[in-house]
């Protein structure tokens, strides 16, 4: 490709990367980006620093000056120099600026033929500490979902502490604008609502905190009985899309009404109506909430599940979900269907590991003691059943077979790839491909836990076939991640892209499909992906694997809380420029629709929180702990209650602390994630505290005996005939 080289070319520049290089004598440093590049940054007399600041934060900058006799012989004494002002500058690079630490800078770029040259304007700094990063610190993310927690409840409920039924079908809408106010849609979202939910669970989660609870509660109670429709013998049940006035009354609204999916039962909608109410369960194991997954759970399999039904040529038994049916005829094969008409998507097969099945398994496995526990055996076995089809169908399916780095979205019923359907064509999502990576990861955290299990119980087969499909999660995921290092990851100033073409043919790894703009939730995608990446086991990584991950992971966190945060009105922008400017024109101020719904940023603030303190090594003195809080309700019989914060490996956590309304218990096993709720009245608050267990120092005697264990089961099944 040509280089073209303008002539009085000016503009606003960002870029992130870590000081190689001070020279404040000369005002200038020099910083290596993600891409390689080592660039040039001079200051200028009207360059500031900042701290990076979360949301409804007060300023942080707490970087000490440096001593006066360090000042005066780097740059002289202020009164002799000829310049005052720019010494000031000169001063302002000395103190704030370390080699090795990590900083956001926004500029003006200059560019005359070959000459090139880049004068900072706004350093953002990630901590007052060189070696610290703001957002693992211990409360960071404590505070970022307290906050946009209490914002959301303010604008939505008139400041109402306690919250009912009737408050949620008298304020909740999904619509707002800019400011969190009403617009002229006053329609009520299902989906929506229940992503909300998740929002408001996660919080409490995390917070332990009763308006958290109360709105919860009130929120669950108005979803299930507003938006469920059982069938005759209360065995399926099915999800309006939503509600809305009509002038003299509120009328129900059945079929989906977004635009790709209009007049259809969506899969990924009913999917999402599971969202917010299986959080909910995780804090209160309510049975009368649970009648309800599983009711859906039922729908799913008997309406969407493409399995063999003899005699009805539409099933074809492939695997997966149909990603629509027709409400009226129930069919995936209906002409009305268009465009989805027998077809499979990353969101009818993928959406549901973390919508609802990682959170439901949790609450399950290991399994409830109750008075009656088939029930619990049957819906253990169909949620392990469905998670397996899902993972084994997004790894045999979904990986690119071409020369393109990012998946596969769409899908004939046959699983042929799909490269012409609607907006999609023949493109990629970045934060798709990285939710994949996420889930998938976690996925390889529960079988390795599951190998573990059978082990325990004798099944070498049950075993082998565990630890297999974990290794498979953990090496998809690790590929499908560094693919998106080659094509999505802006690797000049952090975050990630949105649409990319598949095949690019623009001779570059990367040609947008429309502009260079950053979506909110695929940057939590990111996020979470490359964190739990970067905890990965040693046995299944290179250590500068999970190194480059967690850089990319620190990049992206960057990137989220430096551009993402809108702080006058503590709440997150849907969309930024690929340099962080926020995008608000077409739609993209409206903060409660389907996409943000208070969902991805409260899923992000909940799981980010509980990976860093897991997975990233702490400065010393710095405290590793955190804490979850649970409250069981209409529990019906059952006896125990399970607090595993997310899938994790075995070995990861360890419970050392227990509190019943503040009072302790003893642990009696800091390994086992069920406690006993047995002698506790409805309503007491649970309090758990979590401590990561470090590997380093076991990681090489660890692996080998994974390694042997790996091949003494294969002898073992080699003789059983390879059962």
């Amino acid at each position: 490709m040509a280089s073209i080289k303008l002539n009085k070319n000016y503009g606003s520049m960002t870029v992130a990367g870590i000081i190689q290089k001070v020279e404040p004598a000369q005002g200038f440093m020099t910083a290596s980006l993600l891409s390689g590049d080592v660039i040039r940054i001079d200051v200028a007399k009207s360059t500031w620093y900042r701290v990076l600041s979360n949301v409804g934060d007060e300023a942080r900058d707490r970087v000490p000056d440096p001593l006066t006799a360090d000042v005066e012989k780097a740059l002289g004494k202020r009164e002799d120099a000829s310049d005052q002002a720019l010494w000031d500058a000169k001063y302002q690079l000395l103190k704030y600026i370390r080699v090795g630490v990590m900083v956001a800078i926004r500029g003006v770029s200059s560019q005359n033929g070959d000459d090139f040259s880049l004068s900072a304007r706004v350093v953002t700094l990630m901590h007052s500490m060189p070696d610290r990063y703001g957002w693992e610190d211990t409360h960071w993310w404590l505070q970022q979902i307290g906050v946009l927690f209490e914002q959301w409840m303010d604008v939505l409920f008139d400041n109402r502490r306690e919250l009912t039924e009737n408050d949620f079908s008298y304020f909740y809408r999904t619509n707002l604008d800019l400011l969190g106010g009403k617009t002229g849609n006053d329609t009520q979202e299902c989906a929506t609502m229940s992503r909300f939910l998740y929002g408001l669970s996660s919080s409490y989660l995390l917070t332990g905190n009763n308006r958290a609870f109360s709105a919860a509660s009130a929120c669950a109670k108005y979803l299930v009985n507003a938006f469920s429709t059982l069938t005759h013998d209360h065995m399926y049940c099915f999800w309006k899309f939503g509600r809305k006035h009509d002038g003299k009354s509120v009328k129900d609204i059945i079929s989906s009404q977004n635009g790709d999916d209009f007049g259809t039962y969506a899969l990924y909608e009913q999917i999402y109506a599971l969202a917010g109410l299986t959080q909910y369960y995780r804090i209160t194991q309510d049975t009368s909430i649970l009648f309800y997954i599983t009711r859906s759970i039922n729908a799913f399999e008997k309406f969407f599940l493409d399995e063999n039904r003899p005699g009805d040529p539409c099933f074809t038994g492939a695997g997966g979900y149909f990603s629509h049916i027709d409400p009226v005829t129930m069919r995936p094969d209906s002409p009305s269907l268009k465009q989805n008409s027998m077809r499979k998507n990353w969101n009818s097969v993928g959406d549901h590991i973390p919508a609802y099945l990682i959170n439901l398994l949790l609450a399950i496995d290991p399994l409830p003691v109750a008075l009656e526990n088939d029930s619990w055996k049957r819906l253990l076995t169909l949620c392990r059943k469905i998670l397996d089809d899902c993972v084994e169908n997004i790894i045999t399916h979904f990986p690119p077979k071409d020369d393109s780095k990012f998946v596969n979205e769409r899908f004939y019923a046959d699983w042929s790839p799909d490269h012409e359907w609607g907006w999609q064509q023949n493109r990629g999502i970045v934060g798709h491909n990285l939710k994949i990576s996420w889930n998938l990861t976690r996925c390889g955290h529960y079988y390795a836990y599951l190998s573990e299990h059978f082990r325990n119980e004798g099944d070498g087969a049950g075993e082998k076939k565990y630890l297999d499909f974990s290794k498979r999660c953990y090496e998809t995921a690790q590929k499908l991640g560094k693919n998106m290092e080659e094509a999505g990851v802006d690797l000049i100033r952090g975050g990630i892209y949105d649409a990319l073409e598949r095949n690019p043919g623009n001779g570059t790894p990367t040609e947008f499909a429309w502009e260079t703009t950053k979506d909110f939730w695929q940057q939590e995608q990111a996020i979470l992906a490359f964190y739990i990446m970067a905890g990965i086991p040693d046995e299944y990584q290179t250590k500068e694997d999970g190194g480059r991950f967690l850089e990319f992971a620190r990049y992206c966190a960057m990137f989220w809380n430096a551009y993402f945060i809108d702080q006058e009105n503590r709440k997150i922008y849907f969309r930024v420029t690929e340099s962080g400017a926020p995008v608000v024109q077409d739609g993209y101020g409206i903060q409660g629709g389907h996409a943000i719904a208070g969902y991805h940023s409260f899923e992000l603030n909940y799981l980010a929180h509980i990976y860093i303190r897991t997975y990233t090594a702490k400065s010393k003195g710095q405290d590793e702990s955190f804490c979850l809080s649970f409250q069981p309700q209409n529990c019906e019989g059952v006896k125990t209650f399970n607090v595993l914060p997310d899938f994790f490996r075995p070995g990861d956590l360890k419970i050392i602390s227990v509190k019943f309304n503040g009072v302790p218990r003893e642990i009696r096993d800091p390994s086992r994630f069920q406690i006993d709720i047995e002698d506790i009245p409805a309503g007491t608050k649970i309090e758990v505290e979590f401590m990561p267990i470090r590997r380093e120092d076991s990681a090489s005697a660890e692996h080998q005996i994974r390694k042997e264990r790996e091949g003494a089961l294969d002898s073992s099944c080699c003789a059983t005939g390879g059962r």
